[in-house]
């Protein structure tokens, strides 16, 4: 069965969803370490959130970029996400969705979530033909993330860095096995609608 072009691939349960985050370490491994982010964690910044974990060794490098060296694993509330999509706006504009700029514009300032839509990754990290979620964070929405929705911080470093080094030796079955298992998140039209378009 192909791909839809728009799908949020994650690992969740019942009431959960797993996201990922990169960090340097003097953040993420106290955020480990505690299951909370510290007080460094600034609150009042945009903070994006990718349930692909591919997707989010695509953007650290496998945990190896500056700055971006200690990879977590969120385990936030499923409602919590839930809130940021219908309180979401699309990243850029998009006719199929708003009416004009003028109103992309407003919707994005004052939304506290806001959306994009990246090509999935494979495991050499090249791009695949259909897209996967990355979420921005800001402002309510920022600080419901850090102090009531996370559930669980999890250290994947070791994991991402396994994972690469089986890529780097051409074993991508076992590279393979070890990702989360990630499937299509049950989001509906009313969660997506305004975030998906063309």
């Amino acid at each position: 069965m192909s791909e839809p072009k728009h799908r949020i691939r994650a690992l969740y349960t019942a009431t959960t969803i797993t996201v990922y985050q990169a960090y340097r370490p003097a953040i993420g491994v106290p955020a480990a370490r505690d299951g909370r982010f510290p007080a460094a964690w600034k609150r009042d910044r945009m903070t994006w959130i990718k349930p692909s974990f591919l997707w989010m060794m695509y953007r650290c490098g496998w945990g190896t970029k500056e700055g971006q060296e200690t990879v977590l694993a969120v385990e936030i509330s499923r409602d919590g996400f839930e809130w940021a999509l219908r309180n979401a706006c699309l990243s850029h504009y998009d006719r199929a969705v708003h009416p004009d700029q003028a109103a992309w514009k407003r919707e994005l300032r004052a939304a506290p979530a806001r959306v994009q839509w990246d090509p999935e990754r494979d495991l050499r990290l090249g791009p695949l033909p259909y897209r996967s979620l990355q979420l921005g964070l800001s402002g309510e929405a920022a600080r419901r993330y850090a102090d009531e929705w996370t559930v669980s911080v999890t250290d994947v470093t070791p994991l991402a860095h396994r994972i690469h080094a089986l890529v780097r030796e051409d074993d991508l079955v076992t590279a393979g096995k070890l990702l989360p298992a990630e499937t299509g998140y049950p989001a509906g039209a009313e969660l997506l609608a305004h975030l998906t378009g063309a």
